[in-house]
């Protein structure tokens, strides 16, 4: 039986409670698209978070303007002689600071909770990013494992060999006549062994020597000559014209 009239409606759950229902029972869903739709929940509860305590600062603000008011009251009714009504308006004065102080807390436990929830998604989205790193690299792994780049380089070093071989082939000089350079250099040698042979058997040429002609007049006479050499010059004159 109802005591109280209507049936109280079935409650809604909240964002947080929600959002703590499934980072306790949405671990099934694997992969991107359970990713995002968390990463969507969790800035859904932090912009309702963010709601409740804009509400609880604007009830804050209304309980401060009250306080001011009764203050004025109780001060009027004391000026009044009304000392009932003063106690009165400082009672009610004590209740709405009592429940600021309360709201003080709220606002502290709807913050610490606003920066939780922003902290665990920058670790989830770093812890992400670190995955898809760690995975990138494992899927360059597979792709160039150490075998693999031990093959490649076993397969680069015959390919330069080969490369250098055919290098080598290429810069050979083709002349028909290589295989006989041996023969050819014999021949050669007992060539110019012959030649040196003939020079030595050949008859040595005299050298012609050129003389100056002799003079067919008489020698010039030397001045201031003694008889010696008068007589000397005569006998120069004779042994000249027997020639």
């Amino acid at each position: 039986m109802n005591w109280f009239g209507r049936k109280k409606e079935k409650q809604t759950p909240s964002a947080v409670s929600s959002t703590s229902k499934n980072g306790r029972g949405g671990g099934s869903g694997g992969g991107g698209g359970g990713a995002t739709a968390r990463q969507t929940t969790t800035a859904n509860t932090v912009v309702s978070l963010r709601e409740s305590i804009a509400t609880q600062e604007k009830r804050e603000q209304h309980l401060e303007r009250k306080i001011v008011d009764l203050t004025a009251e109780a001060r009027a009714k004391m000026a009044k002689k009304d000392k009932k009504g003063a106690l009165f308006s400082l009672k009610r004065k004590k209740l709405y600071e009592a429940e600021i102080d309360k709201i003080a807390n709220i606002k502290m436990t709807l913050e610490t909770q606003v920066m939780n929830l922003e902290s665990a998604a920058q670790n989830a989205a770093t812890f992400q990013a670190m995955n898809a790193g760690k995975n990138a690299m494992s899927n360059i792994r597979e792709d160039t494992n150490i075998d693999k780049v031990d093959d490649l380089m076993d397969e680069i070093k015959e390919e330069m060999e080969m490369a250098d071989e055919i290098s080598n082939a290429l810069a050979q000089p083709v002349d028909p006549l290589l295989q006989d350079e041996d023969d050819l250099l014999a021949e050669l040698q007992e060539l110019e062994a012959q030649d040196v042979e003939d020079e030595l058997l050949m008859p040595a040429k005299a050298e012609e020597v050129i003389l100056p002609d002799v003079p067919s007049g008489e020698l010039p006479k030397i001045p201031n000559a003694t008889k010696a050499e008068e007589a000397e010059l005569k006998q120069l004159e004779a042994e000249l014209a027997g020639l």
